[in-house]
């Protein structure tokens, strides 16, 4: 008995898929270019590899037996896949890669990512996208250590090496901002540190494992929960469960709708740069990479990024 691997070749799932289709040996035989007895004893090596009956030999019709049908589904699975197998490798030839890593801040509007993933899928790459969802430092590490390709939302302008590139993508104000039911909701503003020291503060959690992590708006001895995302802390502060600095952008619908309260406080205004990079390749970066920087470069997708917060991801 053959080896059952040998015998399920791209050409024997095309011979029953067309035999299948033609609905008989003789229909078969004329569009595969071949003699039908060659057919018939094509068919009767994969019978007796695979040890089944594929096709009732009662009807004078090439009609499938149980084992047939499934050996036919699945025969045009494989052959889908080896078809866009063989699609992908000729687009990676082609400039594309195989794979593209992005690391993403999570105070970057979700809408925003999920606007530029929709199209470029739409151009039908061969690139699998492998996102990864970071915080403050967490973003730039993930790009320096190579365990991404290119990252949204790096809070602060970095020193970089000759094969680091970096853009700004603009500024966010984060304002203070507390429930309505929340103590300092009541107090008189704007509000002094001290004030701010004696209730819990919300924070989001520095996701750098080997850079010194990054510590926003904490004061000595204050209370901190600490949760991973910033729609969780927003979720956190709408329940009063804290106070803290959020994204004007995130924000707003909530401060209009009454939901949250704008806590003005001593001292300066809160202003955050925020900036995408990337590791420039010595030679010409892949089509992906260039897709993605051409529309980081867009005006109109670098202000989406700040500002796209409706209907946040929990």
């Amino acid at each position: 008995m053959q080896d059952r691997r040998h015998v399920l070749t791209p050409d024997a799932l095309l011979m029953m898929d067309t035999i299948a289709r033609t609905g008989s040996f003789a229909a078969a035989a004329r569009e595969l270019g071949k003699v039908p007895s060659a057919l018939t004893y094509s068919v009767r090596q994969l019978e007796d590899a695979l040890d089944v009956l594929l096709f009732d030999r009662r009807s004078r019709q090439a009609r499938l037996t149980t084992a047939g049908e499934e050996l036919l589904r699945e025969g045009r699975l494989l052959l889908q896949q080896m078809a866009a197998v063989a699609n992908r490798v000729q687009r990676v030839a082609s400039g594309w890669e195989a794979e593209l890593t992005i690391a993403v801040d999570k105070a970057m509007a979700p809408h925003a990512i999920f606007d530029l993933m929709e199209a470029f899928y739409a151009l039908k790459p061969p690139t699998r996208l492998r996102m990864r969802s970071e915080v403050m430092t967490g973003t730039w590490e993930a790009l320096t250590t190579g365990k991404a390709d290119l990252a949204i939302g790096v809070p602060a302008d970095r020193v970089v090496g000759s094969d680091m590139r970096q853009e700004l993508i603009g500024e966010f104000k984060f304002i203070f901002a507390v429930a309505p039911h929340h103590p300092l909701a009541a107090e008189p503003g704007p509000l002094s540190p001290a004030e701010i020291a004696r209730h819990r503060i919300i924070a989001v959690a520095d996701t750098a494992q080997g850079l010194t992590p990054m510590t926003v708006g904490i004061l000595p001895g204050q209370d901190v929960l600490t949760l991973p995302s910033m729609s969780a802390k927003l979720e956190a502060q709408l329940r009063g469960l804290g106070c803290g600095y959020l994204p004007e952008p995130m924000l707003r619908p909530y401060l209009d709708q009454g939901r949250l309260v704008h806590k003005p406080v001593t001292g300066p205004e809160r202003l955050i740069r925020s900036f995408y990079a990337w590791r420039q390749p010595s030679a010409q970066p892949g089509l992906g990479l260039t897709w993605w920087l051409h529309q980081l470069a867009s005006p109109t997708t670098r202000r989406a990024l700040l500002e796209r917060h409706e209907g946040l991801l929990l």
